[in-house]
């Protein structure tokens, strides 16, 4: 793109004829059209959508708005044109040895990080669709991507959905170059299923809050230089109204750290004590007493996640920089997850370990393995519905939930295949162990399934009254101010 020797004013109405348009609709060649100077205080940024492919209202690059001649139609990207100017653009650009710093800033600047990010929060304004078309191309000249992490998958899009524009400035550019790592701070001691029910309390002092309580199964707590906390606000309304959003510092003397020793021996869970920890006011997201409705945006799309957490780098045998800084990244914080497949059942040993163990033949275990197949594919094809679903731009529905339950019932049924395989060989650890205490780990760590992110009976009560339209669970304190609910710290 050459760049206009002026900008266009806020709402004045133009006509393009002399400009040649990309793929996208985006202005790319500027032929002298007069235009008077504007609002936009860099014009070499500027990115203008012509009127053929603007709705009533449209935005340049940096946020200054114009009237479209014609409103009546809009340009739809189709794949071919994506797949070209992504092409065109890494060709430019991708460049492995790099520093990591430098090309995730590259892509937050030219929004291919992010293409289905709005335009003014460093990304394309793509359909949800054409994301794993970019995803496509990155990955065939071995580019890097955006960071990863609960960031990225679950405090970007609720800040996104419900953030102020001043937290979206602040805090969505170093979410996507990975600067900030990102903790979950929701469940508590006493409130896990029942998340509403939350007891940590943030009181407001001035332009700032503060938090006294504590949270548990906080993954990366001790890494993180955020926290996505829930806490309540407001004790004399309804539980699921006095609660707030917010985005917390971790890295401050009120917040203290515990790592938590799990019975596989692990200790990736933590527990966060916050004792008069500051919040700013203006890292609030959403509204006072309006947090239930955001934390259900983060849910949601934490429910939404693969089981299997994929994302992974794997330098491989590529060379430079960036894949060598982006590779160690991913490894550490990879670290932390390393044990969920074992949580998940690791139903794909079932067949190997019948086979090893002689048992191939056996009618009743190749009747346990096969069951144990036919549940994976019909979760698979869910899952595949579902992503289909949020390419299509449709936000996350009860479809996570079921993916979920249906996780948990396939851990808990590979765990049974593995145990009658194996027999009692099972409860042996370390190098005498079968796989060197895979399945033993398997054993310990599946009852975890059913509890991470919503228990079985969460899920079971989200797609009864969601998806099958039943009556909602009886509750006796859903109308209650908070204070008059009985709690155990009551």
């Amino acid at each position: 793109r050459s760049a206009p020797t002026t900008a266009i004013p806020a709402c004045e109405r133009v006509e393009l004829p002399a400009v040649e348009v990309s793929a996208f609709g985006f202005a790319s060649v500027w032929q002298g059209t007069d235009v008077a100077p504007g609002c936009c205080s860099d014009p070499s940024t500027i990115r203008l959508l012509t009127p053929s492919a603007l709705p009533a209202l449209g935005e340049c690059r940096i946020g200054c708005t114009f009237m479209a001649d014609n409103p009546a139609q809009r340009a739809v990207p189709n794949t071919a044109d994506v797949r070209e100017e992504v092409q065109a653009w890494l060709a430019e650009h991708w460049d492995p040895e790099r520093s990591l710093r430098d090309w995730r800033n590259m892509l937050a600047d030219s929004g291919w990080g992010c293409p289905a990010w709005p335009l003014e929060w460093h990304g394309r304004g793509l359909p949800a669709s054409m994301a794993a078309v970019v995803s496509e191309e990155f990955r065939k000249v071995g580019a890097v991507g955006a960071a990863t992490g609960v960031g990225m998958s679950l405090a970007a899009p609720t800040i996104l959905d419900h953030g102020s524009d001043d937290l979206k400035r602040r805090l969505l550019r170093p979410l996507l170059t990975g600067e900030h790592p990102w903790c979950q701070l929701f469940s508590e001691p006493g409130n896990g299923s029942d998340l509403a029910g939350l007891t940590t309390r943030a009181e407001r002092d001035g332009d700032e809050w503060i938090v006294n309580g504590q949270k548990v199964w906080n993954s990366g707590a001790h890494k993180a230089q955020y926290g996505m906390l829930l806490a309540r606000t407001d004790w004399d309304v309804p539980k699921h109204g006095g609660i707030s959003y917010f985005a917390i510092e971790m890295k401050q003397p009120g917040v203290e750290v515990r790592p938590l020793r799990q019975m596989n021996g692990r200790d990736t869970f933590n527990e966060v004590f916050l004792t008069d920890a500051r919040v700013a006011d203006a890292n609030m997201i959403g509204v006072p007493g309006g947090g239930w409705r955001s934390a259900v945006t983060t849910l949601a799309n934490e429910r939404s996640l693969p089981t299997g957490r994929t994302g992974r780098i794997d330098a491989g045998k590529a060379t430079g920089r960036c894949i060598t800084e982006a590779a160690a990244e991913s490894a550490d914080y990879w670290k932390t997850y390393e044990w969920y497949p074992q949580r998940n059942g690791r139903s794909d040993l079932a067949a190997p370990r019948a086979r090893a163990h002689g048992l191939a033949s056996d009618q009743l275990v190749r009747q346990q393995v096969a069951e144990l197949e036919a549940l994976n594919r019909a979760a698979r094809w869910t899952a595949q519905r579902g992503t289909a679903a949020r390419v299509a731009g449709r936000a996350p529905g009860p479809e996570g939930s079921i993916g979920k339950l249906t996780g948990s019932n396939i851990a808990r049924m590979a765990s049974r295949v593995h145990s009658h395989i194996v027999g009692a060989h099972g409860m042996l650890s370390g190098l005498d162990s079968p796989l060197e205490g895979i399945i033993a780990e398997v054993f310990v760590s599946v009852p975890g399934q059913s509890i991470a992110g919503g228990t079985d009976e969460i899920q079971h009560n989200i797609i009864g009254e969601r998806s099958l339209g039943l009556p909602k669970e009886p509750s006796l304190d859903a109308d209650l101010p908070f204070r008059q609910v009985r709690t155990n710290r009551s």
